[in-house]
């Protein structure tokens, strides 16, 4: 597949891109690569070759569900600077 300057000019409206003239031919030789890695991929056979879902053979690895202990409400405001009740108080960051 070639780049030609109307695809090209068709990719960069779509993606509300402007180049220069120099960096539109610099960046046509650098899709017209890609295209062609691609293509080369497109030659490899695959037949018999299973498409890979997963990079880890594991699946759906989970933890056990246990009830571990928390901090109690006392104990979480021990260290913070200002509390009122049972809750931090943080400065007002929110203008009227």
């Amino acid at each position: 597949m070639e780049i030609n300057d109307t695809a090209f000019d068709q990719l960069a409206h779509l993606s509300r891109l402007q180049f220069s003239a120099a960096e539109k031919e610099e960046i046509k030789g650098d899709l017209q690569r890609m295209i062609a890695f691609v293509e080369k991929l497109n030659e490899v056979d695959t037949t018999g070759v299973a498409p890979l879902l997963h990079m880890s053979s594991a699946a759906n690895v989970w933890r056990e569900d246990e009830v571990k202990g928390s901090v109690t409400n006392e104990e979480a405001l021990l260290n913070a600077s200002d509390a009122r009740d049972q809750f931090f108080r943080v400065p007002k960051v929110i203008k009227k």
